[in-house]
């Protein structure tokens, strides 16, 4: 089990987010930190202040040194996804190979009406995050790009340069959809975000998404095999001149697999009005607290988070408290 902790950029100053970050960069036990990518608070009054994610992301990345950052999660049509390539390239670049690339198909709303971004029907986002999806992978991994789909079309694109991270930073896909999302994610992602439910909720969609994932690798293995009876190209193509990269060094190298089972990010989301209602810390958070006591870990204080939120005087900056990362979870979260 491995830990992160996640905060909210709204109603928060910034010399109280960048203090929250570099003291969770000096604490062993967080593997990971996370943000959000919203223009007005989700929590709270929404005509509060909420700053920009990838902005501060980038900040945050080079205000840090070993925590691996990202957003839980970018809606894909907020930006057009070879924008977002460079975007997460820079920050790849910027963090030394710490990125971690959350992206979701979109859900508000009010902040894409009032800016005159175009959600779409359930139908539509969809299909436009699965393409979104096909354009990042390929720009983040590929020297050229080539692709004709209805929501986006690129002739010729490059991204460059690219991070360290090969073949391209792991890509987390937050949504809970079981007939589209989790595809999707089956088909493109190394961590799936589940938002939060009942263990007997989380262990269905959790089944779900590994028979997505049976399914796929299946098909692409019969793909594989009618390859070469097949040169015409098909209407949507993306155009891949030649394998990725070679990694700069082993470490920046994830295991990279084309249909196996992405890892499982199942988290509490405890927003300040739910902090009454909190679990108790399970046997496994109860442990690693110990075990940092051992090494004398300032966490270990009291529960996960509590150092840290000690910093803070902001009334609603959020923090997860035991972001746990099921890698290829069998069983029931605990």
């Amino acid at each position: 089990m491995r830990f992160a902790f996640k905060n909210a950029p709204q109603h928060t100053p910034w010399a109280d987010m960048l203090a929250l970050w570099q003291e969770g960069d000096q604490i062993e036990l967080f593997e990971s930190a996370w943000s959000f990518d919203h223009f007005y608070p989700i929590v709270g009054d929404s005509n509060g202040p909420c700053l920009e994610g990838w902005t501060t992301l980038a900040a945050l990345a080079q205000a840090t040194t070993r925590l691996r950052v990202g957003l839980m999660v970018t809606g894909i049509h907020y930006r057009h996804p070879a924008v977002l390539a460079n975007m997460a390239s820079a920050i790849d670049v910027i963090s030394g190979g710490r990125l971690e690339l959350g992206i979701g198909a979109g859900w508000n709303e009010q902040e894409s009406g009032a800016y005159g971004i175009d959600l779409g029907t359930p139908r539509e986002r969809s299909d436009r995050f699965e393409e979104g999806c096909e354009v990042l992978v390929s720009l983040l991994s590929q020297e050229w790009t080539t692709f004709e789909g209805t929501y986006y079309q690129l002739k010729d694109a490059r991204n460059e340069p690219k991070g360290p991270q090969r073949p391209h930073p792991p890509i987390c896909i937050g949504g809970a959809g079981e007939k589209r999302t989790l595809r999707t994610a089956a088909r493109f992602a190394q961590h799936w975000n589940y938002g939060g439910g009942t263990p007997d909720e989380f262990a269905r969609k959790r089944d779900i998404l590994y028979g997505h994932c049976a399914d796929i690798g299946a098909i692409r293995r019969r793909s594989r095999c009618r390859a070469t009876s097949s040169s015409a190209p098909t209407a949507r193509s993306v155009r891949r001149s030649r394998p990725p990269r070679p990694s700069r060094n082993a470490a920046s190298t994830w295991p990279s697999s084309t249909f196996a089972r992405p890892s499982i990010r199942a988290f509490w989301r405890p927003w300040p009005k739910q902090r009454a209602n909190w679990p108790e810390r399970s046997r496994a958070q109860s442990s690693a607290v110990e075990r940092s006591r051992a090494r004398s870990n300032p966490l270990a204080d009291g529960r996960p988070g509590q150092r840290i939120e000690s910093i803070k005087s902001s009334r609603s900056a959020a923090v997860v408290c035991g972001l746990t990362i099921a890698n290829r979870v069998q069983g029931r979260p605990r």
